[in-house]
């Protein structure tokens, strides 16, 4: 049985919830500082990147965190492209602990116009999906 048909049999029949780990840039600030981080940790970007990735580090790490409880996880990009205890991060989650690794491709809401509020156009969505599956990404 492949990877995905494992992966797909899990989020078909097994109980649980899927849990977002999926802040991008213009969340991370305030998801820091509701874990008790704030912008002092970091003094740019890529910093404030690499303080989220620690957390969700240990986040995943916990015992806690398992395929007992868990049946996916949304990623940001981010977090997709780094790696935990030395595997790539959906590698880790599935092989590991036994959860879904879903990405996040959105981009947020575009302003209001006419009444109306968009999703933000998604450019270069062919070649995120392509590389999330190239990495075992499940869907998004």
């Amino acid at each position: 049985m492949s990877t995905f048909d494992k992966q797909l049999a899990k989020i078909k029949n097994d109980k649980g919830f899927i849990a977002a780990l999926d802040q991008s840039g213009g969340s991370t600030p305030k998801a820091l500082k509701l874990y008790g981080v704030d912008d002092t940790a970091w003094k740019d970007e890529k910093g404030m990147y690499d303080v989220v990735h620690a957390m969700r580090t240990r986040i995943v790490t916990s015992p806690a965190f398992s395929g007992k409880r868990l049946i996916g996880a949304i990623l940001f990009e981010n977090t997709m492209d780094r790696d935990i205890d030395g595997k790539p991060t959906p590698t880790y989650l599935w092989d590991v602990k036994g959860v879904v690794p879903f990405l996040k491709v959105d981009k947020g809401l575009a302003d209001e116009q006419d009444g109306v509020q968009l999703m933000k156009p998604i450019p270069g969505l062919e070649a995120l999906l392509k590389k999330a599956k190239s990495k075992n990404v499940f869907g998004t």
